[in-house]
């Protein structure tokens, strides 16, 4: 008998997947004012920052809907745009991207069993926010 062969690791990044309105929620800054600029504030933090305490290379996609839909990529942040629910796409994000490792950050308790249910890990909002 032949030892298994252990499993190669995805040459792909890390996926970061962010809630965007979730993370934006989170904190009571007047986000409800204006969300499409919240969104713009989260994704240009997330680009110039990263995830803090996210080590390696990272690809980050930051989810967006309802009044945030518009909010474009930049380098270092791509923005999906979710035509319903931007829970929905989280989920379909870390199921399409099953063969490589996934954090999604957000404070939902029912997305978290979600996509925990798919093999990606969470965080919360703290992560971004420090």
């Amino acid at each position: 008998m032949s030892d298994p062969v252990p499993p190669v690791p995805s040459p792909a990044p890390r996926l970061v997947v962010v809630d965007g309105a979730n993370v934006v929620g989170s904190r009571p800054d007047g986000w409800w004012r204006d969300r499409a600029a919240a969104a713009e504030r989260l994704r240009d933090r997330l680009a110039g920052e990263g995830l803090p305490g996210c080590a390696g290379p990272v690809e980050i996609v930051l989810v967006v809907e309802g009044a945030a839909r518009g909010v474009t990529s930049v380098p270092g942040v791509r923005v999906e745009q979710a035509p319903g629910s931007g829970d929905d796409r989280i989920v379909e994000l870390a199921a399409e991207n099953a063969g490589r490792s996934r954090l999604v950050v957000t404070a939902d308790r029912e997305l978290r069993r979600r996509v925990t249910e798919l093999g990606a890990e969470v965080t919360g909002p703290r992560a971004v926010w420090g």
